[in-house]
């Protein structure tokens, strides 16, 4: 799913090319991904891009007589700058928004339809789809601490709970976890000033740096290789690779939907930490330390 880092190259370059402008048309394509009744899309159609925003993970369109388009990527969908008129791949395409200087499509490289595009009017409807939580980058040291400690949960959990901090997901969080050397399952509640400090810190630098190396990879274009994976990340993706801090291979834990990345000598001082399904499999065969699975890694081997 794009992140903070992600969200933010695509609006900064939508909104070069589209503010001011009119919404000649808007075409939807895949009615499933129209999720709101009132007001109609004609209500949106040529009437002039005020702004375009971030709201959490959302993408959203701010128009004259405030209307406002909100798109939800979810973990698929994708935006792309095409010349005016074009329509994307049937299978694939969502809708179309037309504008004088091109179109901006939006795709989903999934079978599970979840993008979402909804059209409200007013600042109260818009917040509607707010999931409130704290934007790290304007926040106090205090105010990030104080959303922590609001409810004991892992710090994974607390990270990509949109209702806690925002922007933040399964990607960019292992990344802020390894920067800040804690364990992905270690409670919030639990957690020392410093820790919270050091957590606040990774946090921003984690976010920031990623923004910047997005923005410097786009430069004039526009942003087309957005994904959750890619080869500077230090644990998200690399599992069995190298840490590049340490050398240790990166370990993970697998759960529905996503999993959890991170480097056991740099974050849990070389404990690994149980994935539930092989756990359950193995019980007490299960590695408890990184030493223990070399030496029955090495002892599969000899064998």
């Amino acid at each position: 799913m794009p992140e903070l880092p992600d969200i933010t190259v695509y609006v900064e370059c939508i909104a070069k090319r589209v503010l001011g402008e009119p919404l000649e048309t808007l075409r939807i394509l895949s009615p499933a991904v129209l999720r709101s009744v009132e007001p109609k899309v004609d209500a949106a159609q040529g009437l002039r891009v005020l702004d375009v925003q971030r709201l959490g993970k959302r993408v959203v369109l701010g128009l004259e007589e405030e209307i406002y388009v909100v798109i939800h990527l979810m973990i698929a969908g994708r935006l792309h700058w095409q010349k005016r008129g074009a329509t994307p791949p049937r299978r694939r395409g969502h809708a179309a928004f037309d504008f004088p200087k091109g179109t901006l499509t939006l795709t989903e490289a999934s079978t599970k339809k979840r993008a979402m595009l909804h059209i409200v009017r007013g600042q109260a409807a818009l917040a509607d789809h707010d999931p409130g939580g704290l934007e790290v980058l304007e926040a106090s040291q205090g105010e990030f601490s104080d959303v922590l400690k609001r409810e004991s949960h892992t710090l994974k959990r607390s990270l990509t709970d949109p209702h806690l901090l925002s922007g933040i997901g399964n990607a960019y969080s292992d990344e802020i976890l390894h920067r800040a050397r804690l364990s992905p399952v270690k409670l919030s509640q639990t957690l020392s000033d410093a820790e919270i400090e050091t957590l606040y810190v990774a946090t921003r630098e984690t976010l920031a740096l990623w923004t910047d190396r997005l923005r410097a990879q786009t430069g004039d274009g526009f942003p087309e290789k957005v994904t959750a994976f890619r080869p500077e990340m230090a644990v998200h993706g690399r599992y069995k690779e190298p840490c590049p801090d340490c050398g240790s291979p990166v370990q993970r834990i697998v759960r529905i939907g996503s999993e959890v990345n991170y480097c056991a000598t740099c974050q849990t001082g070389g404990k690994l930490l149980a994935d539930r399904a092989l756990s359950q499999l193995l019980k007490q065969d299960w590695p408890r330390t990184l030493e223990e699975l070399e030496q029955r890694r090495d002892a599969a081997k000899r064998g």
